[in-house]
């Protein structure tokens, strides 16, 4: 099997800063050009179960996808998790829960260099390519551009109003 040893020194050979975490999924890779959203809330008082709160961070990413014109974004059933196009993954969804509050969260490539991705088996899943929304929309798309409009969308599937987005971001 993998030697995660091996890996972790292979990986830090590459440049790259290595971090084990208590989140769903395997390997994962975080890196400039990436919105990530971490979430903190209390499952219990939103009543949602783990699953369908990784439905909702779905959701809201697949809501930044239409305002930003690719509708053909899919969230995939089971074992499957993040937003894919056309069978590469935009977007990964790794959450851990503890007493019913969420850490850790999502991952959307924006204009990642998605060379890193060529290093590791995103998540475990052999053989699935990744993209990012600079490489979907065939123009420089940053993650500044698409935060707020991220925010709305998130907004929206949470059905809530951050008090501010500067201080949700800072």
């Amino acid at each position: 099997g993998p030697d995660p040893a091996g890996e972790e020194r292979r990986l830090r050979a590459l440049g790259a800063e290595f971090r084990r975490a208590a989140r769903g999924g395997l390997l994962t890779f975080h890196g400039p050009g990436q919105l990530l959203a971490y979430p903190v809330l209390d499952l219990r008082r939103l009543g949602l179960s783990l699953r369908a709160y990784v439905g909702a961070l779905e959701a809201a990413a697949l809501g930044l996808c239409r305002r930003l014109g690719l509708p053909a974004a899919r969230a995939r059933p089971p074992p499957y998790t993040g937003v894919w196009l056309r069978g590469r993954k935009l977007c990964a969804v790794g959450v851990h829960c503890g007493r019913h509050i969420t850490s850790h969260g999502l991952a959307l490539n924006c204009c990642t260099d998605l060379t890193w991705f060529d290093h590791i088996v995103p998540c475990g899943l052999e053989g699935t390519g990744v993209t990012s929304l600079s490489e979907e929309l065939q123009r420089h798309v940053t993650v500044d551009e698409i935060t707020e409009p991220f925010l709305d969308a998130f907004e929206e599937v949470f059905q809530c109003t951050l008090t501010s987005h500067e201080e949700s971001i800072g």
